[in-house]
């Protein structure tokens, strides 16, 4: 299958057009010479006559290079502190341009912007749009296109609308940017503008949507004599009250109240170390208005995915990444920094006795943070993060007795990032560092790793005006602990080393370390109506990224061929459209083929600004490794899987969405889903968003794995059928007052049932036919205990029981309600008040069975906790 692969990526090669850059345009910016312009959005100041309109804007969606309906023109000018921008959205009818209020960031309607590579690397830019109401949209963007709209620069901005169109007046710090201080020096630039209605989005320089990269299609702003460069200096210290209501448990010391009250200081601080390098530091950080995670049940053996939420984290993140994985299922999610870690929910989960009580943290408390980011004058990238968790401690109570468990060691976090750019941002090579020190003084800490690093390097070459490339990256990893530590790491789920018949690996229990590698390359093309990849990757068994990075799943070989073909101008009733195909193959670490399949779909938007898309999923039949979670490798059954998707205008009023999705056995029915998501979105206004999103599915799984108990001198893996059904609907509010003053609300309930039945135990595992490789429990094996809701497994039927199950720890219905309200009031740029008040509504049930009506009806009558919280900050410096 690879020697077709590569055979089939040569003749691509050979089929393939190169797409064709536009010749860069140029722009010289202005001094002012008296008066800065004050920014009121009217253009009004003398200062504006010093500058000349610049236009020829061209289109850029949907005709490349035509003549846009509505034209734009831009002036700038310049001081020792601040950039000026004035921005002229020429309109023949201004009855029809959309002002919509939104919260920063989330902008819609007609929209205008500049985009400036202060850097020169073209790779690099920082992104100032407004919409016609006045919205700020900022966002940094690295790579030659990929966008950080977490990054919230101090600027200011104001807008008007008259017979001729609508203006844009912008002040941008120079403290926001970061370029070198030399004489007459050039940067990238960029001026575009979105007309809503029509969707035509209309650019300064023209670009080629079939051209890789974004920023290197930039033109150029020239800059007459010296600008020097700004540094930052900022902190903003910040306050906390929070009331926590709950439900009083008499019995519980720990809730007999009913409610708890706390407040919290700290602060977050910037640092301009240089003209290039920040320091951002945060002491004693509060992320009380981050919105919680969305509910789910995961019956897999793997942790669950989540995305990062916290500001400190999210801003600047790009510099830290370093995939694993290629695409962006499951897979893409891989890498070796996975910023959760820090501040995770405590490893440790006590063991209570009887009329005990905890009162358990949620979270690890983050006692501090720094991070340094930047890019010097010639082109190295540098992210430098480092983070101090407390130890943290659970009480635990009972009638006359009171005493303190660490749950999670004091620990230190590091990562350390560096990517230098060489011709012109075709060429970069980098480096990636972290390391996780733990200061394990309990004994029931020592299943923990006491330290873990790892190490990479990372490769990337574009030629043919970035038609082609090719990238590699590799790394290694290196973990020390108590010898029951790395016992664990062996037979978690990333390894089972113990799996009885596994060829190149074995669990050593008297190991104190482990150290693993893996590594991928790449080769593909980026531009063009056609591209293409193909890829490979490898993790060698005893590779674990784990204490401060995200991995499913070591001892993996994978290749996989993508290849795609799109159309992005208007044709016939399509807006654009594309194809896309993949293939993979999968093999242990050991040489065992394991499986192959693959995909192709289809997706188009059509000129009416509905869009629809299509796609299918094959995976032939494979041999798992961690069905049985540390039991022999198993044949499972090929599957197909089918998904659709509708969607209208969302320029309208109300707009919606359908997706659908089934799955089927390929050869036998060992299992089958099908889910229906949809989504809803109502504006009523200008300034008010609402959507609500209903989802819900079905499933049938025959082999989900229960459990491993010993009879005889073997193992019996014990299987069973699952039914699960899930439903749940998100609900957002969004509703603008002002550009700086907003009300978001998300709710969302959830319900999941799982009901087990045909319990079963793996036997030849390997068998050609599916019904050979387990054994149905008949009904002299298997009884069911009405008075203790137990199972009771008795394999030879001659009544000595080898093992039990309760139904409780089986068939479950949850039940859960979260929702936020966050009032947010920026009420000077880079201060801000937060008013949040969060709602949680839990239940739980082990009857397995789904009753919609009454289970959202009992998740309506549990008793509700309420967080109400108050948060004010206040920025001092620049």
């Amino acid at each position: 299958m690879k020697k077709t692969s590569l055979t089939f990526l040569i003749v691509l090669v050979s089929l393939c057009s190169i797409a064709t850059p536009n010749e860069k345009k140029q722009v010289s910016i202005t001094r002012v010479s008296g008066i800065a312009p004050t920014i009121d959005g009217t253009l009004s100041d003398d200062a504006w006559k010093e500058a000349e309109w610049v236009s020829g804007f061209t289109q850029f969606r949907p005709f490349e290079n035509k003549q846009p309906h509505q034209q734009t023109a831009f002036k700038l000018l310049y001081d020792d502190d601040f950039i000026y921008v004035a921005i002229w959205a020429k309109d023949g009818s201004p009855d029809s341009i959309s002002h919509r209020l939104s919260r920063r960031d989330e902008g819609d309607g007609d929209a205008v912007g500049i985009e400036l590579d202060s850097y020169n690397d073209h790779r690099t830019a920082f992104a100032f749009w407004v919409n016609a109401a006045g919205t700020k949209i900022d966002y940094a963007i690295s790579n030659d296109g990929e966008e950080d709209s977490n990054w919230d620069p101090i600027w200011w901005v104001k807008t008007s609308t008259d017979l001729s169109g609508w203006f844009a007046e912008i002040k941008i710090p120079l403290t926001e940017l970061r370029f070198k201080a030399v004489e007459n020096q050039t940067w990238g630039l960029q001026l575009a503008r979105i007309v809503y209605r029509s969707q035509e989005t209309s650019l300064w320089q023209p670009a080629n949507k079939e051209q890789s990269g974004w920023v290197s299609q930039y033109g150029i702003l020239n800059w007459k004599g010296t600008v020097m460069p700004k540094r930052t200096a900022r902190i903003t210290p910040y306050i906390v009250a929070l009331t926590d209501n709950y439900q009083k448990q008499e019995d519980n010391p720990f809730l007999q109240s009913g409610h708890n009250e706390t407040a919290k200081i700290g602060f977050d601080a910037r640092l301009g170390i240089s003209n290039n390098i920040t320091m951002d530091v945060t002491v004693n950080p509060d992320f009380g208005q981050v919105e919680a995670d969305p509910s789910q049940v995961n019956l897999s053996a793997y942790e669950s995915y989540y995305s990062e939420k916290r500001q400190f984290f999210i801003e600047g993140r790009n510099i830290f990444n370093f995939p694993l994985m290629f695409g962006d299922g499951d897979l893409g999610s891989e890498s070796i920094f996975y910023s959760r870690r820090i501040g995770r929910k405590p490893h440790y989960n006590p063991d209570l006795n009887d009329n005990e009580y905890i009162d358990m943290p949620q979270f690890t408390n983050i006692l501090g943070a720094a991070k340094i980011t930047g890019k010097s004058s010639n082109g190295l990238s540098i992210g430098i993060l480092e983070s101090i968790t407390d130890k943290t401690m659970a009480e635990i109570k009972d009638n006359s007795t009171d005493r303190m468990v660490m749950v999670e060691p004091l620990t230190n976090y590091a990562v350390a990032r560096v990517e230098k750019d060489f011709n012109r941002g075709n060429t970069q090579i980098g480096g990636i560092a972290t390391s996780t020190i733990r200061d394990i003084t309990s004994e029931d800490l020592k299943y923990l790793h006491r330290s873990a690093h790892t190490a990479g390097i990372n490769v990337k070459h574009y030629w043919k005006d970035k038609t082609y490339y090719v990238s590699m990256n590799s790394y290694i990893s290196h973990v020390e602990g108590d010898s029951s530590a790395i016992t664990n790491t062996q037979t978690a789920p990333a390894r089972y080393f113990q799996r009885p018949d596994a060829r190149n690996v074995s669990v050593d229990s008297s190991r104190t370390q482990l150290t693993g590698t893996g590594g991928k390359f790449e080769i593909g093309k980026s531009s063009g109506k056609l591209m293409f990849m193909l890829a490979s990757s490898w993790k060698s068994p005893m590779l674990d990224v784990n204490d401060l990075g995200y991995m499913r799943q070591a001892n993996d070989v994978s290749e996989v061929l993508w290849v795609a073909y799109r159309i992005p101008q208007p044709f016939s009733i399509f807006r654009k459209a594309s194809i896309n195909f993949n293939q993979s193959n999968k093999w242990d670490y050991g040489g065992k083929f394991l499986g192959v399949g693959g995909n192709i779909n289809l997706n188009a938007t059509f000129k009416n600004f509905w869009y629809a898309g299509f796609g299918s999923n094959v995976d032939f039949e494979s041999t798992s490794n961690t069905l049985l979670r540390g039991g022999p490798a198993f044949k499972q059954p090929g599957s197909v899987n089918f998904w659709s998707s509708f969607g209208s205008n969302q320029q309208k009023k109300f707009s919606g969405s359908l997706n659908y999705y089934k799955s089927w056995g390929l050869t036998t029915n060992f299992a089958a889903e099908w889910g229906i998501n949809t989504s809803f979105t109502l504006k009523p206004s200008s300034r008010t968003n609402i959507s609500i999103e209903p989802s819900l599915s079905n499933s049938h799984n025959e082999l989900q794995y229960i459990d491993v108990y010993s009879f005889g001198s073997d193992n019996r893996y014990l299987l069973a059928s699952i039914e699960q059904k899930t439903f749940s609907m998100s609900l957002r509010i969004n509703i603008s007052i002002t550009p700086d003053l907003s009300l978001q609300y998300w709710g969302q309930p959830f319900i999941a049932t799982g009901k087990y039945s045909n319990f079963k135990y793996a036997t030849a595992v390997k068998a050609s036919n599916y019904t050979d490789r387990f054994s149905l429990y008949d009904a002299t094996q298997l009884t069911y205990n009405n008075s203790t809701n137990t199972y009771l497994f008795d394999d030879n039927a001659d009544g000595n029981i080898e093992y039990e199950i309760s139904k409780s720890d089986l068939d479950f219905n949850v039940k859960e309600f979260l929702s936020n309200m966050v009032v947010r009031w920026e009420f000077i740029p880079g201060s801000t008040a937060y008013f949040v008040w969060s709602q949680t509504r839990s239940g739980y049930e082990e009857s397995g069975n789904f009753r919609f009506r009454s289970n959202l009806m009992d998740l309506y009558t549990d008793h509700p906790r309420n967080i109400f919280l108050v948060k004010f900050s206040y920025r001092f410096g620049s």
